[in-house]
């Protein structure tokens, strides 16, 4: 009895696991409901998409939008788009060193207490677009773009918002709402006014894979890119869960195999 209780909540903890992305995807009837490779206790990010996503934020997303908190080997550790086995170290993946080649850090101060630019390295953080946030502001309306790395963490059901927001703006709003100047409208945004112009159409890039640069297409290549930049390790975390709710399964069958063994003789 006690094993057939022990059983019956270690499945409906997995149940319960397995069920939240659903839900969490199934609230909000403004949002779309895409689905992505990394949802669920068994989701892993697809590389080929998640590699899509980073020419997305490079050629149009970093106008504007820093990735602070990613450092740029990151993107060739175990877990990233671009990690590749015959090179366990990023620093020595000729992708990353190509890719940290693109930017230019400031650093310092030097012997003489001066600030100095130099060429980035693969341990370097993804610098930011704007040398402050005032500059920042200033080139976006007085609006402050958020980081890459925490936009989709810092929204309710993030992957669905982000995509819904990218693949929902109209060319003209419906009657009876005004646009305020410079504003743009997209349903899914709060108020239905938004600052930011639609940032995707189609055929903005080519994909050197193939891939149809459709707006839907690369919503979900962006977005899958974005689910990475805030939790790389996500992956890891995953299996290093599994690894422990197996532990403590078997150990609770061996407790409970000893539990038995002791008590074997003794009147209950």
């Amino acid at each position: 009895m006690r094993l057939s209780k022990i059983t019956t909540t270690f499945l409906a903890i997995v149940t319960l696991s397995l069920s939240t992305g659903a839900a969490v995807a199934s609230e909000g009837a403004a949002l779309k409901h895409e689905h992505f490779s990394f949802e669920g206790v068994f989701g892993t990010y697809d590389k080929a998409a998640a590699q899509r996503g980073f020419q997305i934020y490079q050629e149009s997303c970093s106008n504007c939008h820093a990735m602070k908190l990613v450092a740029i080997r990151s993107l060739g550790e175990a877990g990233g788009p671009f990690y590749e086995e015959e090179h366990p170290n990023a620093n020595d993946n000729p992708v990353i060193k190509a890719i940290a080649a693109m930017f230019t850090v400031t650093d310092g101060p030097d012997a003489e207490g001066d600030m100095f630019e130099r060429p980035a390295k693969p341990f370097d953080h993804f610098p930011s677009p704007f040398a402050n946030e005032q500059a920042a502001r200033a080139s976006n309306g007085g609006a402050l773009p958020p980081d890459f790395s925490s936009l989709l963490a810092a929204r309710e059901h993030g992957p669905q918002y982000i995509y819904s927001l990218l693949t929902s703006y109209e060319d003209e709003a419906p009657e009876g709402i005004e646009l305020r100047d410079g504003m743009n409208y997209n349903p899914v945004f709060t108020g239905g006014q938004i600052g930011m112009p639609p940032p995707l159409f189609d055929d903005l890039v080519e994909y050197s894979d193939g891939t149809p640069a459709t707006v839907e297409q690369m919503a979900h290549d962006v977005v899958t890119f974005m689910a990475w930049a805030s939790d790389p390790k996500m992956e890891e975390r995953k299996r290093m869960g599994w690894m422990v709710m197996i532990y403590l399964f078997i150990f609770a069958l061996l407790m409970y195999g000893s539990y038995k063994a002791v008590w074997r003789d003794v009147e209950h």
